[in-house]
């Protein structure tokens, strides 16, 4: 059974890095026992058979999409591609999670913190922090650390207030523990929009936090400018054979999802969760771990809805321009 004792791996575990107390899924150990017979040889620069299974799973091309060391690290190619020097502000939610506001100073950019209402993402207010010195605006959904999420609807509006120069990156590092008709489908999104990025990891609910691995969809030229900038054999053999047994193993994965809801919601019952039959002890749309926080409503009160407004920023036309110096 993937959620008991037996699966659980010997602690203590970072809390505050939302690790995955669990072991990895069903032929993951296998898959990187069998790499680490090749360890005098490079892994493949283009992770292909990764970039493959993701295209299969998420059902587009393999150009679209591109692999890294872990999400955060595609988030700072992202930002040293579309965003850097000190011309250009990034904006994103705050508290949100706190590797956002290091990478942009880290490319010399202005980090523009929104503050959260309600625990949730001030939409509003984000798209009305656009100027023109944005480049790029930052959604994190599921929001770490308030686990709320943005609507499909909601997203949509917001898209719609961004003008397509500016680059849209959807973090959806806590995605799998999302669940119900509301949650936004960002893949989809940015299927038609070519200045929305989404980008996942597979240290969380896949629990391989520790071969750092994650990917990111995006149109062609945004996901070549990111597979350009990789660092060369970043994502080691092992971490590439891991994820794509790991996308093999979806059933496991929410048996898994299912596991780690549970532990959540009885941590403070004391009971056994394995055993628990709580009835908030399900994924939720409050896109948590923490199954007992609330799904808030979509619009405060007395706030217009994103999508009613258009925001004065949009002029330089449809395309994102890379900040990248010439001579990089």
């Amino acid at each position: 059974m993937v959620d008991s004792p037996r699966s659980l791996l010997t602690g203590p575990y970072d809390l505050s890095a939302n690790e995955n107390p669990f072991a990895p899924l069903p032929g993951v150990l296998e898959a990187v026992r069998e790499a680490s017979g090749d360890l005098n040889r490079y892994p493949d620069p283009a992770c292909t058979e990764l970039r493959t299974e993701l295209a299969r799973e998420l059902r587009v091309p393999a150009e679209r999409v591109a692999v890294g060391a872990g999400s955060v690290a595609l988030i700072r190619d992202l930002l040293a591609e579309y965003a850097v020097g000190p011309d250009g502000e990034v904006v994103f939610a705050w508290r949100c999670y706190e590797g956002y506001r290091a990478a942009v100073r880290l490319v010399g950019s202005v980090p523009v913190p929104v503050p959260l209402r309600a625990d949730r993402h001030d939409l509003a207010a984000m798209a009305a922090a656009v100027t023109e010195r944005t480049r790029l605006v930052v959604v994190c959904d599921p929001n770490n650390p308030t686990g709320t999420v943005v609507g499909r609807t909601e997203l949509e509006q917001f898209l719609d207030c961004v003008p397509e120069h500016v680059l849209v990156v959807v973090d959806e590092a806590y995605r799998d523990f999302a669940s119900g008709p509301d949650v936004p489908d960002a893949v989809g999104a940015a299927g038609h929009r070519p200045n929305v990025v989404v980008v996942r990891t597979f240290s969380k609910a896949y629990g391989l936090a520790g071969l750092r691995v994650g990917y990111a969809v995006a149109h062609e030229p945004v996901a070549a400018a990111l597979r350009a900038r990789a660092l060369p054999y970043g994502v080691s053999a092992a971490a590439q054979r891991a994820a794509v047994a790991s996308l093999r193993s979806r059933d496991a994965l929410g048996q898994r999802v299912a596991g780690l809801v549970r532990r959540a919601a009885c941590s403070s019952t004391g009971c056994a969760p394995w055993a628990c039959t709580c009835p908030r002890a399900t994924p939720t749309s409050c896109g948590s771990a923490s199954a007992s926080t609330p799904r808030r409503s979509p619009t405060p009160a007395g706030r217009r809805e994103c999508g009613s407004r258009r925001s004065p920023a949009r002029g330089r036309g449809s395309r994102w321009v890379s900040r990248r110096p010439s001579s990089w």
